[in-house]
């Protein structure tokens, strides 16, 4: 079984789907890092992947507008539904220290959920839309960001792209819940 995941190695659409797989006891399962719903969904259409997994709401951010557009353009079944606790944190390359950062990059909800956190401890910082937190990770790690940059994402993608922990669970609200969508291909008659 394949299953597209709207992120990259170490997202939090990661996580869901191995939790997914372990609660449904699947076997034999790779997963497919295709990094927005856009392109999950578009790959459950053509029968690339069998199931697609994306967030659709935050508890903190609200509706994932990405997975709205997304979900609008495409057939699709919701197998399921579901919610997992997130915790948001602040990476950096290693050894890069708060007083350098300049910018801090992620997915819009990532942002949406530290909105207050990042006002009152990072005014005058600039802030930039990425389309994936666990992307923004890895693409920090490779230096294709500035090593000023710092990225909000998950344990997993830190230690996956070997990136320092600043800050941890930095969301506004300590019980941050998303929504997850387990995504199956409409059967055509």
């Amino acid at each position: 079984m394949k299953i597209g995941v709207s992120g990259a190695r170490g997202s939090f659409s990661e996580e869901a789907a191995r939790f997914y797989v372990h609660k449904h006891k699947l076997k034999r399962v790779s997963y497919e890092y295709l990094i927005t719903v856009e392109v999950v969904l578009a790959a459950l259409e053509a029968g690339s992947v069998n199931l697609g997994i994306f967030p659709i709401e935050n508890s903190t951010g609200g509706v994932v507008i990405e997975a709205v557009h997304a979900m609008a353009k495409h057939l699709f079944n919701i197998k399921s539904i579901f919610g997992l606790e997130i915790h948001q944190n602040l990476l950096v390359r290693r050894g890069m220290t708060a007083d350098k950062i300049k910018t801090i990059t992620s997915h819009d909800q990532a942002i949406k959920q530290c909105r207050m956190y990042l006002k009152r401890l990072w005014p005058r910082v600039k802030l930039v839309e990425y389309p994936d937190t666990a992307k923004a990770a890895a693409d920090l790690a490779s230096g294709k960001l500035s090593k000023t940059t710092a990225v909000i994402a998950s344990r997993a993608a830190a230690d996956v792209y070997k990136l320092d922990v600043l800050e941890e669970s930095i969301q506004d609200l300590k019980f941050n819940i998303t929504n997850f969508v387990v995504a199956e291909a409409t059967v055509r008659h």
